[in-house]
């Protein structure tokens, strides 16, 4: 049987998550009566990851609301930078976002990655239990009830990608202070002291050495340098650094 029918827009930003159908202005969706509105919008194709806020006629309202008939309803995306309160910012990755997850790191971003596909529940059990933002391209996994944040990735080019979590979320960028292999801080340390980890041509050109705290890498201006330093370069010049 059917419920009451509402009226529902979506903002511009969320178009590529409706039918081409609702994309380009208000459109009828029928309702059972019982479910919320954040149910609602979900069964729609959007994860409320991506709301930024629920207007019935002309009204903020919570996710839990339960339309009635006749009621007009506007889907506006997040607002940019989006605040994330209750906890440090801090991300979890899935695994399909590892190139992301590295260059987050190398600008000093506390992001924790999972290298090995650990399922969905486990994943989002790790975001509420370290109070981590969820970033995926999954949108299943975006609407996970016991996620605790979670944002969807756009793009699935890793320099787009970087961009848009920094537009979004606006971390403090602290540039060379973590371990883009394992998420640890950085230390400066002595030839001397990492002499043992260094190849003998490695140990023969360079001088200037970090190491992490947690796994033990050696860091070190290598080939790969003037590459990473422009990563660096673009991301500080656009989003600013601490």
């Amino acid at each position: 049987m059917n419920g009451p029918e509402i009226v529902v827009s979506f903002a511009p930003e969320l178009a590529l998550f409706v039918p081409h159908e609702r994309r380009k202005g208000p459109t009828k969706a029928v309702t059972d009566g019982a479910s919320t509105l954040g149910h609602v919008v979900e069964s729609l194709g959007v994860p409320l990851t991506e709301v930024g806020a629920l207007v019935v006629d002309g009204a903020e309202v919570a996710v839990g609301h339960v339309p009635a008939a006749g009621e007009t309803v506007a889907v506006r995306a997040v607002t940019r930078p989006q605040p994330v309160p209750g906890a440090p910012l801090r991300f979890l990755l899935d695994v399909h976002l590892g190139t992301l997850a590295r260059r987050l790191r190398l600008l000093g971003v506390d992001t924790a990655y999972e290298s090995t596909d650990i399922g969905d529940p486990a994943l989002a059990a790790r975001s509420a239990a370290e109070r981590r933002v969820l970033l995926s391209r999954d949108r299943g996994l975006l609407r996970r009830r016991e996620l605790w944040a979670g944002a969807y990735v756009y793009s699935d080019r890793p320099d787009d990608q970087l961009r848009d979590v920094l537009g979004r979320f606006a971390p403090a960028l602290t540039p060379w202070t973590r371990c883009t292999a394992c998420n640890g801080t950085l230390r400066s340390a002595t030839k001397d002291e990492v002499a043992d980890l260094l190849e003998g041509g490695t140990r023969g050109t360079y001088d200037v050495f970090a190491q992490c705290g947690d796994c033990v890498r050696v860091y070190w201006r290598g080939a790969h340098h003037d590459h990473l330093e422009a990563i660096v370069g673009r991301a500080v010049e656009e989003f600013g650094g601490a």
